[in-house]
């Protein structure tokens, strides 16, 4: 029987239930002997603190929080951590130093080192996301980090220290960045560069805040519920308007009448500089959506990667690569832009996996309170459909407010799960019996062979804690062969949730890729896909940069293999190259895959190098 854990508080006569962002009961779909610990603390990680704005969230970029990064810099095979932080109106305005994003380096003992001063990517703005790719194809994975301000692009010049080039690279931009991904779009074995833009917020010029330190209306009666337009859109601001409302109440203003930010993609030119190509592209925004999670993926597997960008409160885009350094917008077409009742929603992270096992890659995207994170099945023939509802992922979303998500098999039985974190934008809420609280518990979807059951009330007392939760990264972080969680939290501690009886409920096969720049694979292999079969299950991964809620996931790609203990037959499809069958030997294991010289064990390839 699985191991139950369920928050439970005593509830007085006359007091109101607690919501369902704070309870979880117990699941009989959880897997078995599989639970999340919180090891933050003794990991190293909880001195870290985020800080973000003003506690009372006067304006929209005190709210929006920060992403996060597992990836390994130093080439050691360990996952390091970067958790981006955010800022202060004092420190923008040049009065108080910003508080510093960090980098712990991982230990290889369950512990991290704070190694951000040596390291040199402090970055000291107002952070946002992070993405990670070898963008000059020298064996060293780069760090780009997004900010409310300039952009950074922090190159790895090895032995533990990076440089800020992104100046020099062209690629600082102005304004207010989010998310961020590498991808060789153009088929040249160079890694570009896609930056969303969010809101041409002006710092000198900022909408009204709410009146009064945390101002609150007077209820006159009992809560009307969200309007169907406040569900899609949570509050707008229009020039004149004392102050906006949510429900009624007088909160911060945004993003909806606001001008969007632009975004921009930028061509490698394969001298340590890029050329915004934006606009000839077809990818600027023209429309002035407000972009959040960003996803490079090849959903239509023409060999071309295409290219998803979620937008808050207003459609989502999606780009399909033309092959001539061109995309199309096939947005509305794919059915990818809005919701199963043609509505936009507001969306934030994005998760891309093959969720059903039949080869095609699909969509999991968050999204505000009072609405639910949406499905899309990938269907082939370019077309996606919302099966948010009938798959299970639906209904149990609705009262939480979406960040950072990510397909990831938590049990290692072959079918991806979803892990999803919540929090809430306004902290007023919780003077309200409206079923949603600021600080949210985290969700799991345990994938029961295509559809989803919310397992986390059995997976452990740390998915029940609740946190204001913004991005989050996944990874097998003490390569025990199960994957493990790092969330960044809003002015809070970081969450590390060591994944605890994965590897045991199911064998399992890590593969590492190295492409060959000579035969146009970028040398971190991002844009390649990996197909596993074993136990009759054709499972699909993919190297990817970016993803999530502004955040970077590891490079690696993780198969759980259930009871299967060989590999009947791994294929690697490498970018703008061919596919090709490598033989695996065993399972419970980490595959080194050079593409220029093979199958490799990882101790043969470190001394290759």
């Amino acid at each position: 029987m699985a191991a139950c854990w369920l928050l439970v508080l005593p509830v007085l006569a006359g007091q109101k239930p607690l919501p369902p962002t704070l309870t979880a009961a117990p699941s009989p779909a959880a897997a078995p002997g599989v639970t999340f610990a919180d090891v933050t603390r003794e990991a190293g990680l909880g001195g870290f603190r985020h800080v973000g704005g003003n506690a009372s969230k006067d304006y929209i970029p005190d709210a929006t929080g920060s992403g996060v990064a597992l990836f390994d810099y130093d080439d050691d095979g360990w996952l390091d951590a970067y958790l981006v932080n955010g800022s202060t109106w004092s420190a923008l305005a040049g009065r108080a130093e910003a508080p510093p994003a960090a980098l712990f380096h991982n230990n290889h003992d369950g512990t991290f080192t704070d190694v951000t001063a040596a390291a040199g990517v402090a970055n000291r703005r107002w952070g946002q996301g992070a993405c990670v790719g070898d963008f000059d194809n020298d064996g060293q994975p780069d760090l780009y980090v997004t900010n409310f301000g300039r952009n950074r692009l922090y190159h790895n010049d090895g032995g533990g220290r990076f440089t800020d080039v992104a100046e020099t690279a062209g690629v600082a931009v102005e304004g207010w960045s989010t998310g961020c991904a590498f991808g060789d779009y153009d088929g040249d074995g160079r890694l570009d560069l896609f930056v969303a833009g969010y809101i041409a917020l002006d710092p000198a010029r900022l909408p009204p805040a709410p009146p009064g330190p945390g101002a609150v209306r007077p209820e006159t009666g009992p809560s009307p519920g969200p309007r169907a337009e406040e569900r899609r859109m949570g509050a707008a601001y229009s020039p004149g308007l004392p102050y906006c409302e949510y429900r009624g109440q007088p909160v911060m203003c945004g993003p909806r009448g606001l001008k969007g930010a632009p975004d921009h993609l930028f061509h490698n030119n394969g001298d340590g500089t890029f050329t915004d190509v934006s606009v000839k592209a077809g990818v600027a925004d023209a429309a002035g959506f407000y972009g959040f999670g960003v996803a490079f993926l090849d959903f239509d597997d023409d060999g071309r990667l295409d290219l998803f960008v979620a937008n808050d409160s207003t459609p989502n885009y999606l780009y399909r690569n033309r092959g001539d350094g061109t995309f199309e917008d096939v947005s509305y077409a794919s059915g990818a832009a809005l919701d199963e009742a043609g509505h936009e929603q507001a969306h934030m992270g994005v998760a891309v996996g093959d969720y059903d096992n039949d080869g095609r890659d699909d969509l999991h995207v968050t999204n505000f309170a009072d609405d639910t994170n949406v499905l899309y099945h990938n269907d082939g023939k370019g077309l996606f459909t919302d099966v948010s509802y009938a798959s299970g992922v639906g209904r149990a979303s609705v009262p939480f407010l979406g960040w950072g998500t990510s397909f990831l098999d938590y049990d290692n039985d072959g079918w991806l799960d979803i892990f999803v974190a919540n929090g809430h934008v306004y902290p007023m809420v919780d003077r309200f019996d409206w079923n949603t609280s600021y600080r949210q518990r985290a969700l799991l979807f345990r994938n029961l062979k295509g559809r989803f059951a919310e397992v986390g009330g059995s997976a452990g007392e740390a998915l029940v804690a609740a946190r204001s939760s913004r991005g989050l990264a996944v990874g097998d972080v003490d390569n025990d062969g199960d994957v493990d969680v790092l969330i960044n939290n809003l002015d809070e501690a970081p969450t590390l949730l060591r994944n605890d009886g994965g590897s045991r409920a199911g064998h399992w096969l890590t593969v590492r890729l190295v492409g060959d720049p000579s035969r146009k694979c970028p040398r971190d292999a991002i844009g390649a896909a990996v197909f596993c079969t074993a136990n009759g299950l054709r499972m699909r991964g993919e190297v990817a940069s970016g993803r999530s809620q502004l955040s970077q996931s590891d490079l690696r790609v993780h198969f759980g293999l259930g009871p299967a203990t060989r590999v009947d037959r791994l294929e690697v499809r490498w970018a703008n190259g061919p596919s090709v069958a490598y033989e695996v030997l065993g399972v419970d294991r980490l595959v080194v895959i050079d593409q220029a010289r093979g199958v490799l064990e990882p101790a043969a390839d470190r001394a290759a190098r």
